[in-house]
């Protein structure tokens, strides 16, 4: 049984989540193991996301499950007052230290660097903010990947890069056949990636 633990916080970017949660949750339908994920805050009041979607957390950071799997998200709370909210990162630190697996999206990299488990290892974040980042030190930016494995440490490149990264996971986890019975499920078929600038 797999349970995965998704932070979220005010301005986290909704679909660093959200997407993340769908690969999740499909898995756990199709595997019909038990698996569950669950959003974790630091308080039980609803959480307002950085484009206005508000969410109501299953757990705080005190009253959730053991975490095979931590989920952190970007947005503009990850990269500006989280990473100085010392509850916050004390509490990745540790939970990071117990789980299988540490997974981040976008600007979340921001986040596992002011609680350490991105220290010295290799990571993307969001094309906007990867200057930013590396000049953090000790942490060194992959610019060319939509998402980099470290270690357990997974981090991926912005928003929809989340997915990529998530799908990669419960295959490493339960297998490539059952992430690409996920990706079918989700209808995610990325590939070519935007041909809205084509005449039609």
């Amino acid at each position: 049984m797999t349970t995965y633990g998704l932070l979220v916080f005010d301005d986290a970017e909704e679909l660093d989540f959200v997407g993340p949660w769908e690969v999740f949750t499909v898995s756990a339908r199709l595997r019909d193991s038990g698996d569950r994920a669950v959003l974790i805050a630091e308080r039980p009041d609803p959480v307002r996301c950085n484009k206005g979607l508000r969410v109501l957390p299953d757990h705080t950071l005190d009253d959730h499950p053991p975490l095979d799997v931590l989920h952190v998200p970007g947005g503009q709370g990850a990269r500006t007052v989280q990473p100085h909210n010392a509850v916050i990162t004390d509490w990745i630190a540790k939970t990071a230290a117990r789980a299988d697996w540490v997974h981040a999206v976008c600007t979340g990299t921001f986040l596992l660097h002011a609680a350490g488990p991105a220290r010295g290892r290799r990571v993307a974040t969001h094309w906007s903010q990867e200057d930013t980042l590396e000049a953090l030190g000790d942490v060194t930016v992959v610019r060319d990947a939509r998402y980099v494995v470290d270690g357990n440490v997974v981090t991926s490149q912005g928003v929809s890069a989340g997915i990529d990264s998530a799908l990669w996971l419960v295959g490493r986890l339960h297998g490539r056949e059952h992430a690409r019975q996920v990706r079918r499920y989700i209808q995610y078929d990325p590939a070519p990636p935007y041909l809205a600038d084509e005449p039609v």
